[in-house]
């Protein structure tokens, strides 16, 4: 899948933050994250681009994505996710919470083929 490798945010802007080395383990870790939540791979990898020289810009932008894009639910409801391809190209995808708790994880299973199945 193409991706744009042009930063969005501003690399010479803002002070070095103090701890690279905990910039590096965060994004890192939300990298790893991506691939159950394929909506937030394009913003992780918009924060792996300042990753030679993070500033405190690129701190704010992790936070945002912590705070908005990583939230657990306090529901028994699952997260099911997919991502339909025509050839190379990403044709549709979806991460959502299953609007009703399961009962096992071969019923989670079924639901989440049901939703990709009506797409």
């Amino acid at each position: 899948m193409p991706v744009d490798t042009k930063a969005k945010l501003p690399s010479d802007a803002g002070t070095p933050v103090a701890d690279p080395t905990f910039y590096h383990s965060i994004v890192g870790a939300l990298q790893h994250l991506t691939l159950t939540r394929p909506d937030l791979t394009y913003t992780v990898q918009q924060a792996c681009l300042h990753m030679h020289d993070p500033k405190d810009v690129h701190w704010t932008f992790v936070k945002r994505i912590l705070h908005y894009g990583v939230t657990y639910p306090h529901t028994r409801r699952s997260t099911s996710g997919f991502c339909v391809f025509l050839g190379d190209s990403l044709v549709s995808w979806s991460s959502k919470c299953q609007p009703v708790a399961s009962r096992s994880s071969a019923e989670v299973e079924y639901r989440g083929v049901a939703n990709i199945a009506a797409e």
